[in-house]
């Protein structure tokens, strides 16, 4: 690689963990985002709302590097990463982890192993024996018992599969996740469960979270800031009163709904 293409990080950076300007994705002649802007502030959970379609999942995608946008930028903790490698980003893309809907768990491999995947992918050197011992204490992090370490995802509970991809996720330390739906389908008590294990993770580990989530009861417990897609853009972000005084229908409907009520009564 040339010495001009390489990826130095500033792990002192203070600025925005991730800064989108201009995004625009589609696909054929669907547009999905059009001159989207996002901030995510170093430290915070913020949650990620819209209605079907928006392209909650694409703009994750996108600053994560599995969906090339049609325009625009993408910088995280700083560093552009649109048009680069994956070898010119290794440094970037190790300082983030990511559960997947449904926890994207290897059938094959046990919980254990899984949880070893991104250590084999990053650190192909590191000592296995090295590399077991990380692996059961992310499974314990991750508030599974030891005995899960050695079981497959198909001899797992849907709450204990979101467990295990969370092990992985953080299998590399990393200072910002991205979760993607992580308590749908879980029962209410198993969602509870879940938002409070992203919140102290999120406390203990000083990790910025990026949660894509309809969950209005995550968005009341947990989020400090909630970021609103809608019309192809990020119409909104803040906090949920601050949400609340605006007169977008979307947002009325959404938190001033039913269900919204409910979740909102609740806190």
């Amino acid at each position: 690689m040339a010495e001009e293409d390489s990826m130095i990080v500033n792990r002192d950076f203070d600025g925005p963990v991730i800064c989108v300007k201009g995004l625009r994705n589609s696909f054929g002649s669907q547009v999905v985002h059009e001159n989207l802007d996002l901030d995510v502030r170093k430290g915070e959970i913020l949650g990620v709302v819209g209605g079907s379609g928006t392209g909650k999942s694409v703009l994750m995608r996108s600053i994560i590097g599995l969906q090339q946008p049609d325009e625009g930028s993408v910088e995280v903790f700083g560093e552009s990463l649109l048009g680069r490698s994956e070898a010119e980003t290794i440094d970037v893309r190790k300082r983030w982890g990511v559960l997947f809907q449904g926890g994207a768990l290897f059938s094959t491999l046990t919980v254990a192993e899984n949880v070893m995947v991104p250590m084999r992918e990053f650190y192909p050197d590191m000592d296995r024996a090295f590399r077991r011992e990380v692996a059961k204490y992310k499974v314990c992090l991750s508030g599974l018992p030891p005995e899960a370490s050695p079981k497959y995802p198909s001899e797992l509970s849907g709450g204990m599969r979101k467990r295990a991809g969370i092990a992985r996720a953080l299998a590399l330390d990393p200072e910002l996740l991205f979760l993607d739906e992580p308590t749908a389908g879980l029962d209410p008590i198993g969602a509870a469960a879940f938002d409070n294990l992203t919140r102290e993770l999120q406390q203990t580990l000083g990790l910025t979270v990026f949660l894509i989530t309809h969950d209005l009861d995550t968005l009341h417990a947990i989020c400090d800031r909630v970021a609103v897609l809608a019309d192809q853009q990020v119409i909104a972000v803040g906090t949920i009163p601050e949400l609340l005084a605006m007169d977008h229908p979307w947002i009325q409907e959404y938190f001033n709904g039913p269900r919204g009520r409910m979740a909102a009564s609740q806190r």
